[in-house]
């Protein structure tokens, strides 16, 4: 231990989703800071990867989300001081433990949002990973972090750049916000080329690694379209002035442009601890090992428009983000379930989009929902999507 760093405080955290993509990377992240501690985990059903870091870290709260895996993991770790729980009660429970101050959303789906909400009520500060927490419940989420003086820090990179990029300037001077995007592992091809894309054809990123879900979303821009509604609600603006630029090198992480011309942009190399660490230490920065950005060996940087024809998830995004209310909901359930019948071989890669607008076209708005309204447009969603399914088998 570096003796500068043994009167620092300890940061205490707590992490919904550790045994995922940027749950894993937020605990490497811990591993290299001896002023960060982890107070409790929760995770899905990967009992085996959960055991392994209740020993590493030591949290005293754990959590399952199905009750079967929660009591195979209590007589796993039945040798460690660490309750066990499970549930959206656990996950409520992890929300406002008292000793951790930060919450880590890293957690994948709506179930995010509860707990977020009840995390923010309590006064934690939200290191947000969990796209569909401002997707469709960003009208209820920030007039609460406002309310509760509680920080919302991006940890998404493209969110994290604008976030960099906005530091210390006036927001009432942004002109627009240019959100970056790689173009995924197609970018270029016709949908006549799309025709016959499989699984393991868009789980094939060129930049980032990343959970399987996530993978297919940038594949076909429809992660970006949530980052799109995500930023409106971050950074309060019209989803008129979020401008997607495709940058397949993925240096650029994003942009602001304000009223004068002046642009400022975040740069690096595409890799995920950075956004995770500078929002775990705000507004401090650390060292970060692995490799940094080398201009010489870069050579160039290109941009090119989004073609919004060939992938219309990023189109429909932008006009569920318009509509407003529930229709965000539906917009990311329908991926959600489209994605995962696509994964599984159900439907074809162009089905994907088809499926997401034939359930935003039979969709009645509900404004300003709570977030019951919110959960049951979503299961209204799945059951339209269910009950498609079965006609055309």
């Amino acid at each position: 231990m570096n003796p500068t760093n043994t009167k620092q405080t300890l940061k205490k955290i707590a992490i919904l989703g550790s045994t995922g993509s940027i749950g894993t990377q937020t605990l490497e992240i811990v591993r290299a800071n001896d002023d960060l501690q982890v107070m409790a985990l929760a995770a899905g059903g990967n009992v085996e990867l959960m055991e392994q870091q209740i020993r590493e870290f030591h949290p005293q709260l754990a959590v399952m989300w199905s009750e079967m895996a929660a009591k195979e993991l209590k007589q796993r770790v039945a040798d460690l001081p660490v309750r066990i729980a499970c549930g959206m009660e656990g996950l409520l429970e992890l929300a406002v433990l008292p000793e951790a101050e930060v919450l880590v959303t890293a957690i994948v789906g709506m179930i995010g949002i509860k707990p977020t909400i009840a995390a923010i009520e309590a006064g934690k500060t939200i290191a947000l990973a969990n796209k569909e927490t401002l997707v469709c419940a960003g009208h209820l989420i920030m007039p609460l972090a406002k309310e509760k003086g509680v920080s919302v820090l991006p940890v998404d990179s493209e969110h994290s750049a604008i976030f960099q990029s906005l530091n210390g300037e006036p927001k009432n001077r942004i002109s627009k916000i240019l959100l970056t995007a790689s173009g995924g592992p197609f970018r270029g091809r016709t949908q006549e080329q799309l025709q016959q894309i499989r699984p393991e054809d868009a789980l094939k990123h060129p930049n980032w690694s990343m959970g399987r879900k996530v993978t297919i979303d940038s594949s076909t821009m429809v992660n970006k379209g949530l980052e799109v509604m995500e930023a409106g609600w971050l950074f309060d603006v019209k989803l008129s002035d979020i401008q997607v630029v495709v940058h397949p090198q993925s240096v650029i992480h994003s942009m602001v442009e304000y009223v004068d011309g002046a642009i400022l942009a975040q740069l690096g190399t595409p890799d995920m601890k950075l956004p995770i660490q500078y929002a775990l230490f705000y507004p401090d920065r650390k060292p970060l090992a692995g490799r940094h950005l080398d201009f010489y060996e870069l050579g160039q940087l290109t941009f090119e428009k989004p073609d919004m024809d060939t992938f219309k998830g990023l189109k429909l995004a932008y006009r569920a983000g318009e509509m407003g209310g529930t229709m965000p909901t539906v917009f990311n359930a329908a991926n959600e379930k489209a994605v995962s019948l696509f994964l599984e071989n159900k439907i074809s890669y162009l089905q994907i989009p088809e499926m997401i607008e034939g359930c935003m076209q039979q969709h009645r708005v509900v404004k300003n929902p709570s977030v019951e309204q919110i959960l049951q447009a979503e299961e209204e969603t799945y059951h339209f999507i269910a009950e498609e399914t079965k006609k055309k088998v």
